[in-house]
């Protein structure tokens, strides 16, 4: 399958390559053209296929487009079809970013609503009206999505940050109540969330 792919992900590479450098903002929705996953996703695969030429242009334009963000609006979310958190992605993109040590401050910085109580009370899971309306039910994915991106910014942080013990609870009530959707009772969701469930649980975006 891979090597039947091949052409497919050059094509893709290639196209990636040539637009990138035009995008003049980033887009910050909660959908599937979100620009702060998709450099995520992007960055891990230049690191996993050994092109540094192509990680290096990915981190440039994702220091251009959030580096000096601040205040992430966190508790304008979620609006009512998302399945990918705005504030989070963009956290979860720049770990992969910034040292350990920077990324810590930037943190502080950019999301400092984050508890350091140990509890996971500062973010709930959301919980879909509707599971079988095909954009109602993007909010059962949102919930997978906040667990491995939560998973992912612990794991940029140092092992003494004050922050960690509440991000990993918070990622764990996400973790339990996205995967509690995974049903297939409904196809709006079934044929999807899956995918989700896989990426949460193998832990695909926090390994190298």
């Amino acid at each position: 399958m891979a090597a039947n792919l091949h052409p497919v992900e050059e094509a893709a590479l290639e196209r990636l390559k040539n637009w990138l450098p035009k995008l003049s903002n980033p887009v910050r929705i909660g959908e599937h053209d979100q620009t702060a996953f998709a450099l995520g996703l992007i960055l891990d695969y230049a690191h996993g296929n050994s092109d540094p030429k192509f990680a290096e242009l990915v981190v440039s334009r994702a220091n251009q487009f959030y580096l000096s963000d601040k205040n992430c609006p966190l508790a304008y979310e979620p609006s009512g079809e998302d399945f990918l958190s705005p504030c989070l992605a963009e956290a979860d993109l720049m770990r992969r970013v910034l040292p350990s040590q920077e990324f810590a401050r930037w943190l502080r910085t950019f999301m400092a609503q984050i508890s350091t109580s140990g509890d996971d009370k500062w973010l709930q899971p959301v919980v879909s009206p509707d599971p079988s309306d095909p954009k109602l039910a993007h909010l059962d994915g949102l919930n997978l999505s906040r667990a491995w991106m939560l998973e992912g910014i612990a794991a940029g942080l140092p092992k003494t940050d004050k922050r960690l013990a509440s991000i990993l609870a918070t990622a764990e009530a996400h973790n339990k109540a996205g995967l509690a959707a995974v049903t297939g009772e409904h196809y709006e969701g079934g044929h999807w969330l899956g995918s989700f469930a896989v990426y949460l649980v193998t832990k695909r975006g926090t390994s190298r």
